[in-house]
């Protein structure tokens, strides 16, 4: 699996997130399902083929620990985070997203809505 670097354009960030590159269907559908916890220093990117508040919804069954999810738009623009819980059925963005990248839930302050950020590798 390709791994990726997230960096905030706008503001200091003391290193890149490191993430799990996953586009296609069966890796987005597994996403973090059946996963006892999720390192602090490690992510996973979910990529859409487009921009779509429906499409870059997610769900939390068969996950047993919050997440920090931040959603960003195909320019790099992050349009929301929300703390993910356990087992709940959706999150959906406030404004449409192609990409997703969940965090372990000690990360929700990292990242607010309008920050510019960068996908490298």
């Amino acid at each position: 699996m390709q791994i990726v670097f997230i960096r905030l354009l706008n503001r200091p960030q003391q290193q890149p997130v490191q993430a799990y590159y996953c586009a296609s269907f069966f890796c987005r559908l597994r996403g973090l399902m059946f996963r006892r916890r999720m390192p602090a220093d490690q992510g996973l990117l979910l990529v859409q083929a487009r921009e779509s508040r429906l499409d870059a919804s997610i769900h939390m069954f068969f996950v047993c620990f919050a997440l920090a999810v931040v959603w960003i738009n195909a320019r790099g623009e992050v349009v929301d985070v929300q703390l993910a819980k356990p087992w709940r059925p959706a999150y959906f963005p406030r404004r449409a997203a192609k990409y997703i990248l969940e965090l372990e839930s000690s990360h929700i302050n990292d990242f607010v809505i309008g920050d510019q950020v960068a996908i490298d590798g």
